[in-house]
């Protein structure tokens, strides 16, 4: 067996950390989300989205970048939005492990092949070109569609607000706007009917 097949055989074992990896949402029937779930459907959500995207995207790309924008998680775990929003120690923090997570990955995977899950992985983060933006976007709101599907008692306060803060990263984009319209509206209606169940 080559090398580089032992290579790649070892990211795609790294890969099932991510479906015991947890993330801070729940869903419907009450069990707490995996990273790996996040990421599937975040894939689904990019797939039907594209066609109404106002530019041309490299679809390729696109869900490329999706697929391996949480591998570092495997390595640095997940650590959600809202420990983060409020506290730039924890959120430098982040950022040093997950860097330190991809350059472990992309020393591992074969050439050329662990500089091109390294380049995604950057242009991800970096959020300059228009496919980081969409995968970006997405990733936020896919977030905020598990929150409105979950029970409103594994809502943190913190995230009624963050509930409503989607703008920064949909603006660049009418079709996303408006998606992201659709899921606060979703988010209020569910915050309302709390409100109005609660003594």
């Amino acid at each position: 067996m080559s090398e580089a097949l032992k290579q790649i055989y070892w990211a795609i074992k790294l890969g099932e950390k991510l479906k015991y990896e947890l993330r801070h949402s729940w869903l419907s029937n009450g069990r707490q989300e995996s990273v790996a779930e996040h990421t599937w459907r975040l894939s689904l959500m990019a797939m039907l989205i594209e066609p109404y995207l106002e530019e041309n995207i490299d679809s390729e790309k696109l869900l490329k970048m999706i697929i391996i924008h949480d591998l570092v998680e495997a390595e640095a775990s997940d650590i959600p939005a809202f420990d983060t929003l409020n506290n730039p120690k924890l959120l430098k923090q982040k950022h040093e492990k997950e860097r330190e997570a991809i350059d472990h990955i992309k020393q591992m995977l074969p050439e050329p092949l662990g500089s091109n899950v390294f380049d995604l992985w950057i242009e991800f983060e970096n959020k300059h070109t228009y496919e980081a933006k969409v995968a970006n976007a997405l990733d936020k709101l896919e977030a905020q569609i598990q929150h409105n599907e979950a029970d409103i008692v594994t809502w943190k306060p913190i995230e009624y607000k963050m509930s409503f803060m989607l703008d920064q990263h949909t603006n660049f984009s009418p079709i996303l706007s408006q998606f992201k319209e659709l899921i606060e509206q979703e988010a209020e209606e569910k915050i309302n009917k709390a409100n109005h169940l609660s003594p």
